[in-house]
Parts: C-alpha cells; structure tokens; sequence
C-alpha cells in the first residue's frame, strides 16, 4: 500500500490512536467507579453498562490492531487471524445486544416498576449476559465451521492481511451475512420501538417525579436507539468494504477508515456519554477517581515507596 496515500494513512491512523487512548482511559475510569462501589454492582442497568465498556474496550482493542495491520498490508497467520476475527466479530453483536437489553431494563423500571426488583436482579443479569455471548458467537461459529470444511488444514500457517472478508469463500456466504445481519437488525430495532412506545404512553399518564424519570428513561431510549442504528450499520460495512476492495484500492482505504470512525468509535463513545455524564451517581463518583481518587492514589503509593526505601537504608546501614 505504499502508492496508496502514506502520510495520509499515517496521519488517520494517528487520530484513530488519540481517539482509543482517550475512550479507554474514559471507560478505565468508569469500570473503576462501578468496582469501587456495591450500590453499582447489584444494578442489572449498571452491570450491563460496565459489561458493555469491558466488551468495547476488548472489541476496540482488536480492531485497531487488525485496521493498523490492514493500513500497513502487515501479513499474519491464518490461525491468528482467524483468533482475531472470532473476537472482532462476536463483540460486534454483542455492543448492540446489549443495549437492546439496557432498553428492555428501563422498560420493565419504568412501565413494569412493581415487577422490576423480581426481575432486574444481579443474577438474571449475568444469565442474560451468557445469552448475549452465545448468540454472538453464533454467527461467526456457522462462517467458521464452513471455513474449515472448505480450506485445507496446510493453509492455516499461510500469511496474509487480516480481514473479514477471507472467511467469505463461497459467493452465497455474502448472502447469508446479509440475511443474518438484517435478522438481528429488525429484531433489535422492534425491540427499542416497542419499548420506547410503551415509555412514551407512560410518560403521557405519569406526574411528578414519575414523570421526570419517564421522560428521562425516554431520552435514554432514544440515545440507545440512535447508538444502535449506528451499530448496526456496521455490520454490513464488511460486505460493503469486500465489494469496494476489489474495484479500487484507495477508495477501500478511505472506507474502511470512515466506517470504522463512523459506525465503531461513535457509537461506542456515545455508551460514557449516555450513562457516564448523564447518570448523576456515576458522575459524581468519576469526577472523584477522575480528579481527587487516583491522585490521593498517586500519592499513597509514594508514600509507601518511600517509607520503603528508608526502611531498606536503615537495615542496610544499621
């Protein structure tokens, strides 16, 4: 890809580096508030919430190795790759899985508030989290199973650039990613539509305090549903990408970039924005690790190392 726009991709794939640094530090502030505090971890909203910034910050992880490999045309093993695209792939689903779910738990709150305590509990929270893992794997378990019956096991140390579209080795498998991702797609919106239907009647025939926290599980909602079409979107962007690839290089390279701008940073950020700004407990308990916590952290551990290192002197001196 030398001919192809170097100082360009260099330069877009330094933003997307500040971009990633910035987002992990952010959810790393985050997971550390909900660890820090029983009141986050007995919440199904809150363990779903710090599930997602785990799964994003794994899934982000991944795919900028695999899109710094790709700008490159840095060459890896079929087996690694493959590691790769089974984690890429499965956490692509699981993102929008699971805010489907956060959009189900404010409907149960909000329009089912007697029945919440029975069903939003800390255990059907992580029964419902294994759910979400096994339906996300099931995609890409159909393509790897087809893979293996089509492709010699000799192949599988050959190198080459890491993409999703190598997994694609007959020409139906494009429909059936197609099929697949418009399934979850229609399931999922419905899903949010019909939650955000049954807020908003709520919120019509609520007063008071009922009704501010009506009106704000239903801007929630809406947040999620926006994060969710963006989400969504992704996942026919390596259809798109594979079609484009083979009839102009750089045009690929710039889609590949945008898209994964577009439909993977954004969407993913908008999940701190959502519950981690707008959520006034966790505000107010990340702006304390962000600001004061860390830094009376910072200073404990030096301290100790201090105290440490005199310790040392003196029984060496002594």
């Amino acid at each position: 890809m030398g001919n192809v726009g170097n100082g360009s991709i260099h330069y877009r794939a330094l933003i997307v580096q500040i971009l990633i640094i910035i987002f992990l530090y952010l959810n790393g502030l985050l997971l550390t508030t909900f660890f820090k505090k029983d009141v986050f971890r007995s919440s199904m909203r809150y363990i779903f919430f710090a599930y997602t910034l785990m799964s994003d910050c794994l899934y982000l992880m991944v795919t900028d190795v695999l899109l710094l490999f790709s700008y490159n045309r840095i060459v890896m093993q079929i087996w690694l790759c493959l590691l790769f695209l089974i984690i890429g792939t499965a956490y692509n689903f699981v993102f929008p899985l699971t805010l489907t779910l956060m959009t189900l738990e404010r409907y149960v709150a909000i329009c089912m508030p007697m029945q919440h305590g029975a069903l939003c509990t800390q255990r059907n929270a992580l029964h419902c989290i294994l759910i979400i893992n096994a339906i996300s794997l099931l995609p890409i378990s159909i393509s790897l199973s087809i893979y293996w019956a089509s492709v010699p096991f000799s192949r599988y140390t050959e190198d080459l650039v890491c993409g999703v579209e190598m997994l694609i080795i007959h020409r139906w498998q494009s429909h059936y990613w197609s099929a697949i991702t418009q399934l979850y797609f229609v399931i999922m919106l419905v899903i949010v539509m019909f939650c955000y239907v049954q807020i908003l009647k709520a919120a019509r025939k609520a007063s008071g305090e009922t009704k501010k926290s009506s009106g704000k599980g239903l801007r929630t909602v809406l947040l999620h549903g926006f994060q969710l079409i963006l989400c969504l979107t992704r996942l026919w962007c390596p259809l798109v990408e594979a079609a484009v690839m083979q009839m102009d290089l750089r045009l690929f390279v710039d889609l590949r970039y945008a898209n994964y701008v577009v439909f993977t940073l954004a969407p993913r950020c908008l999940s701190s924005l959502v519950y981690g700004l707008r959520d006034h407990k966790l505000f107010v308990n990340l702006k304390y690790y962000a600001v004061f916590g860390l830094a009376c952290h910072k200073i404990k551990f030096v301290l100790q190392l201090l105290v440490r290192t005199s310790q040392f002197y003196v029984h060496v001196y002594k």
